[in-house]
């Protein structure tokens, strides 16, 4: 017994390894993107529709037989067969003049990390929303990010800042967490919604630079720092930090925070700002009271409230996935695959021992 779950062990060991050899050097092959990704593709999903064919899917689950197919019947007369066993041609839909009148509902995601890498697609989707957007219109914009790097962050606002610009009716709406940068961007909207938990807030700055002086010091390590410029370097991994560097660095960072509580003030002026930038951060509920936000409701269900008057479409960018992405998803999925039986095997081996 137990050289056969040595083989079993074995066998799936040597797949992992082949996977793993394989999927190494496909992503060496794999050449690196570009900063700027070409053939961009636009996806529009309607969620009325989707809502509805839901709704539909479940009403019919939930029916008896006899039930069900009298509504099918009800809702495709179409395909009923006649006498002659011949279906009957499936009535056109006529057009509806008021659907067309109802306003729209524009629903953008942005998900960030430290360097607000989305921003690139983002600005994109704003573009192509102003482009077909009229005064009537709504932009939501699902947000989600704990902050990061202040000019990442600082040019994703931006971009959405564009939306009110534009004269369209913009709520950002957060489920989970909009802090520091990421409250950056979600203070531009004409009303922000969170649901009760979600996080706010944080406004503030954090540096944080790590000092190997000593240690280099210790090892009869010398490092040259030559700068053209008072404070060109105030700061430093590897050299002597001054007094006088650790100020001007400080003063750098009370800059960077006085230009966030202006910028917040001037988009939120009812936020008593001196209280609330101290960096804490604030749950949904809490936010509220403090005028961070204008309600506590969780995206689906504004965007389902919303569904009842107005047609609401999801539009995002996804660029088109190359051989090495689609060879290295099949890699990990191989590798779990490998993994689960292997773990699987010897699982059953040893209820079969005992």
């Amino acid at each position: 017994m137990g050289d056969w779950i040595i083989n079993i062990v074995t066998f799936f060991m040597q797949a992992v390894i082949i996977i793993g050899l394989t999927g190494l050097v496909v992503l060496l092959l794999r050449r690196k993107k570009s900063g700027h990704d070409d053939g961009l593709t636009l996806h529009i999903e309607a969620l009325n529709e989707q809502r509805q064919q839901r709704h539909r899917q479940l009403d019919m689950a939930g029916k008896e037989s006899r039930q069900r197919k009298k509504w099918l019947h009800v809702l495709c007369p179409g395909r009923k067969a006649g006498r002659d066993g011949k279906k009957t041609s499936k009535k056109q839909p006529e057009d509806n003049a008021e659907q067309g009148k109802q306003p729209r509902v524009w629903v953008l995601d942005f998900y960030g990390d430290i360097k607000a890498s989305a921003t690139g697609h983002f600005a994109e989707e704003v573009s192509a929303v102003i482009d077909v957007a009229s005064a009537d219109d709504e932009v939501v914009v699902r947000l989600e990010s704990g902050g990061g790097l202040v000019h990442a962050y600082g040019l994703a606002a931006a971009e959405l800042e564009r939306l009110a610009a534009a004269g369209l009716e913009t709520t950002v709406c957060i489920d989970k967490v909009a802090a520091s940068g990421g409250y950056l961007m979600a203070c531009t909207a004409g009303h922000i919604k969170a649901a009760p938990f979600a996080v706010l807030g944080s406004i503030g700055v954090v540096a944080q630079v790590p000092n190997v002086h000593r240690l280099l010091k210790r090892h009869d390590i010398d490092v040259e720092l030559l700068t053209a410029g008072k404070y060109k370097r105030t700061l430093t991994v590897l050299g002597e930090n001054t007094a006088e560097g650790r100020e001007k660095f400080l003063d750098d960072l009370e800059n960077t925070h006085r230009l966030f509580k202006d910028y917040v003030s001037w988009h939120r002026p009812t936020v008593d700002i001196e209280m609330l930038a101290t960096g804490e951060i604030w749950y949904g509920s809490e936010a509220l009271g403090h005028c961070l936000i204008d309600s506590v409701q969780t995206s689906e269900a504004y965007l389902v409230e919303r569904m009842q008057q107005a047609r609401v479409f999801s539009v995002w960018l996804e660029a088109p996935q190359s051989l090495g992405d689609r060879l290295g998803i099949a890699f990990s999925a191989g590798i779990e695959r490998a993994g689960t039986k292997a773990l699987g095997a010897l699982e059953a081996a040893r209820w079969q021992k005992h």
